[in-house]
């Protein structure tokens, strides 16, 4: 058998897993995903690749290179890279295990090099954008051409077209729908569609092509039980929709994005609710799900400003 062979072809999907987990990590959670990803890049179909990358690599002499960069104030220094890619390639492989081996010299190592600001997760952050997301792509191609062969490609018929489920909240629709839009899927939003004499749902029926839905949970309306106070939750509909789509396309294939305190439903069981905030979070939220579906996403366009 051959290492391309051998070689299980999700193992580049939990790569970018643990990469979107760093991007999302804080000071508390990191070290769990900076491990697997150092234990992912280590399987027995690669190892020959990987020898390849660091035979002859010195990388302690690579390290007080850098140290010596810089003047005394925070920030200043910076990583000697070689101008070969493969020396490159190499360097970064062996930097991944001894990061995940010290989680402690981790941060100091990260703080040092990619100083971000006083918290100490920013430059984990920084350092996991700025090396790791290109490392990832860039060990994939190098791995793929070594070993003669290209793994894990999306299967054909895989409908990019991403269904946006919303309330009134026209704000969020419109992030979601640029955020998809940049990472090359094809929101798909309902009122934009033409009605041709059909009910909502059978608007809804229409699409029954998209590999992927995105429900919006804004507090567009009150409601409790018989009695009670009123309480923020999300539209009717949306909630309909969002029953529709657990069925079809399918539970592993929706995720639910919802914006500020409002009731959530609790009979939804394995949709993934995540909350719409102000950062990066929701995005490697929905990256990470839609790479969970099959899909492939590009974690530079993810973290592009």
């Amino acid at each position: 058998m051959t290492a391309a062979t051998a070689l299980d072809s999700a193992v580049f999907d939990a790569i970018n897993n643990a990469v979107v987990d760093l991007l999302g990590s804080t000071l508390q959670t990191f070290e769990r995903p900076l491990k697997r990803l150092s234990s992912l890049l280590h399987p027995p179909g690669l190892e020959s690749f990987n020898r390849s990358l660091t035979e002859g690599t010195d990388f302690d002499a690579f390290l007080a290179a850098s140290e010596q960069t810089g003047g005394g104030m925070i920030g200043t220094q910076q990583l000697v890279w070689p101008d070969d890619h493969a020396r490159q390639l190499g360097l970064t492989l062996i930097l991944i295990d001894r990061l995940a081996a010290d989680p402690n010299w981790a941060v100091d190592f990260c703080h040092t090099y990619f100083y971000s600001g006083s918290k100490f997760i920013a430059g984990v952050h920084t350092f996991t954008s700025q090396v790791l997301v290109p490392f990832v792509r860039d060990y994939r191609t190098s791995a793929e051409k070594s070993l003669g062969k290209v793994l894990n490609r999306r299967p054909a018929g895989n409908s990019r077209k991403v269904f946006i489920v919303h309330g009134r909240d026209e704000g969020a629709r419109e992030t979601v729908a640029r955020f998809l839009s940049n990472i090359d899927f094809e929101p798909i939003i309902l009122h934009e569609q033409a009605s041709q004499g059909r009910t909502i749902i059978e608007k809804v029926e229409a699409h029954g092509d998209v590999g992927f839905a995105i429900v919006l949970l804004t507090a567009d309306d009150e409601g409790s039980v018989r009695g009670g106070s009123p309480q923020p939750r999300a539209r009717q509909n949306v909630l309909l929709e969002l029953g529709y789509f657990i069925g079809r396309p399918g539970r592993d294939r929706v995720c639910a994005l919802k914006r500020g305190e409002l009731e959530i439903p609790s009979d939804f069981g394995g949709v993934v609710y995540e909350p719409l905030d102000e950062g990066n979070g929701w995005k490697l939220a929905v990256a990470r799900e839609l790479r969970a579906a099959g899909h492939e996403v590009d974690l530079n366009k993810v973290i592009a400003p």
